[in-house]
């Protein structure tokens, strides 16, 4: 799953690393244009030494240029990070968006509360966090059956460490 759960042993603070999921790797990618680049070529092989190789290899280039921006793109669209750190008393949760900009929610660990909205969100199985006045997204770029595990288990992370007192 395209997340990670982390804690240490001398450290109570638990952390939740969120990514999109990526079916294409870097090395995949180089492969992919490669391949691309071969199969394009394979038709001017006849056309060698004629001017008809000079009028069709600027359209097939550009169309190699279009598939190695097209899938840069996409890398670019989904660099990203998502980190929640739940301590003893508070929860923080850091977005860090493809642009490089970044949005932060804290909130009392007390006071908050994951909720998952089966309809009615952006995606199904939508799960926010709720507290200090705030509704924020988390995981979202998950898919919706990772949805629904993150939210059994963040809802386990967010209950009280000990027995309430009262």
């Amino acid at each position: 799953m395209p997340y990670e759960w982390t804690s240490s042993q001398d450290d109570p603070q638990v952390r939740l690393t969120l990514w999109p999921h990526r079916s294409l790797p870097r090395r995949g990618f180089a492969a992919f244009v490669l391949a691309t680049f071969t199969l394009i070529t394979v038709p001017l092989y006849p056309l060698l030494g004629t001017v008809v190789l000079w009028g069709l290899l600027p359209f097939l280039m550009l169309a190699l240029a279009g598939v190695w921006w097209g899938l840069e793109h996409s890398y670019r669209s989904a660099n990203i990070t998502e980190v929640l750190e739940i301590g003893p008393e508070m929860i923080h949760l850091v977005r860090t968006n493809p642009r490089g900009d970044v949005q932060d929610w804290d909130c009392n660990r007390y006071w908050a509360k994951a909720t998952m909205h089966p309809t009615g969100g952006p995606v199904a199985h939508y799960i926010t966090l709720k507290g200090r006045g705030r509704e924020v997204e988390i995981g979202a770029f998950l898919s919706e059956g990772e949805r629904r595990v993150l939210y059994g288990e963040l809802t386990d992370a967010l209950r009280p460490p000990g027995p309430m007192a009262g």
